[in-house]
């Protein structure tokens, strides 16, 4: 069975579906709160210009999804597949944001666990690389049960590198974690 980067992903409070072209100004709105993008590498991220460039890698990525309230239709943010098998048997989740609205409750986790479920269907590893200063993003992978792993200079979309920490989850921990 080969790998969908983009089915559609969703439970009672979250739906997760392909991100498409003429979904920018709907994202953008969700995207252009300073607040959101404070401890990521790139802090000006609520800027249309700049959210312009990540919007087109996310399009050109083919695995970035346009997710919202499944209970409000509310639109809450995106996330995205990407390196499928950079690593052997491996895919990496990232490039998420989540509005406000819907921050410090179980929208990220539950998002977060749609995806890791999808991604153990066809692969052993799920990678995720976290900004250093993105403190916030570390916390909540963790909960997951992410371990760090190590150190990478990573070069976002049309961005300069910066360092990131390289976190991963097992397959067989994920499972273990949630029988």
């Amino acid at each position: 069975m080969e790998f969908d980067l983009q089915p559609v992903l969703e439970n009672e409070y979250i739906k997760a579906r392909p991100l498409k072209a003429d979904d920018f100004e709907e994202l953008y709105k969700a995207a252009s709160d300073p607040r959101i993008w404070e401890q990521h590498p790139n802090p000006n991220r609520y800027k249309r210009e700049v959210f312009q460039n990540f919007f087109k890698g996310a399009i050109e990525s083919g695995g970035a999804f346009f997710v919202s309230d499944a209970k409000t239709v509310q639109t809450i943010g995106s996330s995205r597949f990407y390196k499928l098998n950079e690593h052997p048997n491996s895919v990496a989740i990232g490039y998420t944001f989540i509005a406000r609205s819907h921050w410090g409750g179980i929208y990220n986790p539950f998002l977060k666990s749609l995806m890791i479920n999808h991604a153990f269907r066809f692969v052993d590893n799920v990678y995720f690389h976290i900004g250093a200063e993105n403190v916030r993003s570390q916390k909540a992978i963790e909960r997951l049960g992410a371990v760090k792993e190590g150190e990478e200079d990573i070069a976002y979309y049309g961005e300069k590198p910066k360092l990131n920490f390289i976190y991963r989850i097992r397959r067989a921990d994920w499972q273990t974690q949630n029988q």
